[in-house]
């Protein structure tokens, strides 16, 4: 029973982009939706059972770019054809005027030892909005001599599709980058304990800026006018224009495709919209009967668990009087395929069979119960039902709530900003516990309010430059910083709590001399972290959410190859790469598993 329990969770949370269509002959006289695709019979009657969506596929970016800000850690060795186009980008944007205050001479500037030849790789969720962000991965160019690109910052470099070539002919930039850069401090497997950091590469939180919207069609499998106005209307029923929206959702010129819009409400949600577009039910005036079909096909034929589920959210809340008694259901595929439904659709009903999960049974279970009331709307009842999991002996469970709980805004989660740099998040616990936060906005989380640096301690990090000490005797530590290229050195004294040491740590001083701090940046205030809890000083256990970049890079190189689109322009596709762009991947243990809703699970999030 476990099995199959765990089997309705995987088979939710698997689907498809690109639902393949066989070509039926043109009926243009039609006056009814016919000749439907060949589609499981759950799924008859819906817009994938006439139209094929295309172009709703991520898309692998890369380009080359210049770090500058290093400290003697770059090296001006480069490939020549690397260094040619560095230059045309360093005249085209002006880099070395904006990074240096003078007019340095762009062949001056790369002959430095502060600056380093990157490559940036990235991928575009699909269905991406124009200025939307992105996580980037950056790595130094193979054959450099660069020895570390900590401290470095990124300057806006273009970024295209397909392999990565320089000094020839390549498509047009699909996207920019640039920002701060972050070094991972768990990239290599079981490094907690020692210092085996790869500061050859690293990320940039939100550093990708996608430079237009990426195109949705909806390729119909029979032309038809009559055909394409019948989806377009069903689309546009379940997806009314919204404010600041451009275009109708569904608008099509002619009898074979339908251009998509993704509505401002789901730019961050492009996969859930795909699923809901293909389950959208064409007869839009009998929703409840549809509804209530949909049931009937599910409860004879339970393994079309996924479908029923995207059907009924397709339908809206129309569909709840047909599912809701399937929240206790005997059998789990229908019972998981109502409860994702319901959690989707905010029906409270379904939140205490929720909690009874999420409290109760395996931990992939567990989990995605509790990711699908982090996503519901306010209800003191899921708020109050999750607290006490922040206690849990499960790491993952305790991360996961937590996360919930932060999406919910419940005031239990204190958020702080330190200094415009990242967010600061303090959560009551019993199992004190430092997380790091690696995808879109920066992000540290501090498990227990009264945790404490440990008593005695004297660390020493960065060679001496940053050296803190605390005596069980002293109210407060003592800080002793010298930056990078400063002559002297200040010394300080710091409240021991975490929470304000690490505030402290990329706090602004202020000139009166009010407020103290090292201004460091979040990579930099990691690498604090991370050497403190090397060598016990932190008091607790220090993780950091894993490389979803790098597990996403590779899971679409192992895709097969590009379905050909002759009606995109060549610069929408993406082409795979080859895996001699990327040296050392084979060392990463960066890879990522597929929860409930497609995405790394909980379980793969912190390093082992």
């Amino acid at each position: 029973m476990r099995r199959a329990f765990v089997a309705a969770c995987l088979l939710l949370a698997s689907c498809s982009n690109i639902e393949k269509a066989t070509p039926r002959p043109t009926t243009a006289n039609s006056t009814v939706v016919s000749n439907p695709n060949d589609v499981d019979p759950i799924m008859r009657g819906t817009v994938a059972s006439e139209a094929v969506l295309i172009g709703f596929e991520d898309v692998i970016v890369r380009g080359y770019g210049l770090v500058v800000g290093l400290s003697g850690t770059g090296s001006r060795a480069m490939p020549a054809e690397v260094r040619a186009l560095l230059l045309q980008e360093i005249a085209r944007r002006d880099v070395a005027d904006t990074t240096t205050g003078m007019g340095i001479s762009p062949e001056r500037l790369l002959d430095s030892d502060d600056i380093a030849a990157v490559v940036i790789e990235g991928v575009i969720p699909a269905g991406a909005t124009g200025n939307s962000k992105f996580d980037v991965r950056v790595y130094a160019v193979p054959g450099s001599g660069t020895t570390s690109l900590e401290g470095g910052r990124l300057w806006t470099a273009d970024l295209r599709p397909g392999p990565l070539v320089a000094g020839s002919k390549q498509s047009s930039a699909l996207a920019d980058a640039r920002g701060p850069i972050v070094i991972n401090p768990f990239v290599t497997p079981g490094n907690v304990k020692r210092d085996n950091i790869d500061r050859l590469s690293g990320r940039i939180l939100n550093g990708g800026r996608v430079a237009k919207d990426m195109p949705l069609k909806l390729r119909l499998a029979t032309p038809s006018h009559t055909r394409a106005a019948t989806l377009a209307n069903a689309i546009n029923s379940r997806f009314p224009r919204e404010i600041g929206q451009r275009y109708d959702t569904a608008h099509g010129k002619n009898g074979d495709s339908i251009d998509i819009t993704v509505p401002p409400t789901y730019q961050e949600r492009t996969s859930e919209f795909a699923q809901l577009v293909r389950h959208t039910t064409l007869d839009v005036q009998n929703s409840e009967a549809t509804a209530s079909a949909v049931r009937r096909s599910l409860l004879a034929m339970p393994g079309a668990a996924s479908a029923a589920s995207w059907r009924w959210q397709a339908i809206g809340k129309k569909s709840l009087p047909m599912l809701q008694d399937l929240y206790t259901y005997p059998e789990d595929q229908p019972r998981m395929a109502a409860i994702e439904a319901g959690s989707r659709l905010d029906d409270p009903l379904c939140v205490n069979p929720m909690l009874e999960m999420a409290k109760n049974g395996e931990t992939s279970i567990r989990l995605a119960a509790i990711r699908l009331m982090g996503k519901m709307g306010p209800n003191p009842a899921i708020d109050i039902g999750l607290r006490p999991l922040l206690d849990d002996g499960d790491l993952d469970i305790r991360l996961t709530t937590y996360e919930a709980l932060r999406r919910r805004n419940d005031p239990l989660i204190r958020k702080l900003r330190v200094n415009g740099k990242f967010d600061l998040d303090l959560v009551p616990s019993d199992k004190p516990l430092v997380y790091a936060s690696q995808t879109g906005a920066p992000r540290l989380a501090v498990f227990g309010e009264e945790l404490n640096l440990k008593s005695p301690m004297a660390a020493s990090i960065w060679n001496g430059r940053l050296i803190v000490k605390w005596e069980p005797e002293d109210a407060k530590a003592l800080v002793f910083y010298r930056a990078p290229n400063a002559t002297r050195a200040k010394v300080e004294q710091v409240n021991p709590s975490v929470a304000e040491f690490i505030a402290y740590l990329a706090r602004k001083p202020d000139p009166t001399g009010l407020t103290s701090g090292l201004d460091l940046r979040y990579g930099e205030t990691l690498s604090v972290l991370h050497e403190l809890s090397r060598t016990g000083d932190l008091n607790a256990d220090f993780r950091a959410e894993q490389d979803r970049i790098l597990a996403e890079i590779l899971r679409k190189e192992k895709e097969e190859k590009v379905e050909e689109r002759p009606e995109f322009p060549p610069d929408t596709k993406a082409a795979a790469s080859p895996k001699s762009l990327s040296p050392g991947r084979e060392n990463s243990d960066d890879a990522g598993g597929a929860g409930l809703e497609g995405k790394p699970k909980a379980a793969d999030t912190v390093p082992r």
